[in-house]
């Protein structure tokens, strides 16, 4: 695997996650205590990162940005084992530096941890379907409309903070990295571990999903 793709998902994740952390902060001082505004304004800020992010390190290292992405492709046998693991672990460590540099610029301890609580079967729920939607989204444009996969996950990413219960962290890395911020993206530590199974449920489901809807069927009618 090469550095520059290591470094791409490193980066990736760091930005990304910065922008979850810190439009999260600046949408609860802003908002006035609405906590639809301060969603609304943690949404846009992180559809439009996703699009941006997607568009220029795709072509480096795919843009994962998400261990669930990285094991979906690595079930496609996009990716290696090794690179795989190699891509979880600059995921994790360029996500939690993200979270961290967020809490330097809006001058907030470094080190925190969250006392939000995210449980209960209807959140779960919501991760799994959020995650299954992500993947299935990404594996779908990847088959039928590949230059339009930046739009694609971040629409659905932006439709998802709102339509599910949890809203919408699809994601592993951050799901662990938002436990380490005490703000409005945060997730307290004891939630993490359920949301981290409905995720990878959800992923391993659109995997089999996405295999059974975009096969070519095209041989068949030849």
């Amino acid at each position: 695997m090469s550095r520059q793709a290591f470094a791409s998902e490193a980066l990736g994740s760091l930005l990304l996650f910065a922008t979850v952390i810190g439009s999260g902060i600046m949408a609860e001082r802003l908002s006035g205590g609405n906590v639809a505004v301060a969603l609304l304004g943690n949404t846009l800020a992180t559809g439009a990162m996703l699009f941006v992010l997607i568009t220029i390190l795709g072509p480096v290292s795919g843009a994962h940005l998400n261990p669930a992405v990285t094991l979906v492709m690595r079930l496609r046998r996009h990716i290696s084992s090794r690179m795989a693991a190699t891509y979880v672990v600059a995921q994790l460590v360029g996500g939690i530096a993200g979270v961290w540099v967020a809490h330097l610029m809006f001058s907030v301890p470094v080190l925190q941890l969250s006392y939000k609580a995210r449980s209960g079967p209807g959140q779960w729920l919501g991760e799994g379907i959020a995650t299954f939607g992500l993947l299935l989204t990404i594996v779908g444009t990847a088959k039928a409309r590949p230059q339009w996969m930046p739009a694609s996950v971040a629409s659905y990413i932006a439709a998802a903070y709102w339509f599910t219960s949890s809203t919408s962290f699809a994601n592993p890395a951050i799901t662990i990295a938002r436990s380490l911020s005490d703000s409005f993206a945060g997730i307290a530590p004891a939630s993490v571990p359920a949301f981290i199974v409905a995720q990878f449920a959800g992923a391993l489901a659109a995997h089999f999903v996405g295999t059974a809807i975009f096969t070519d069927r095209s041989r068949e009618f030849a």
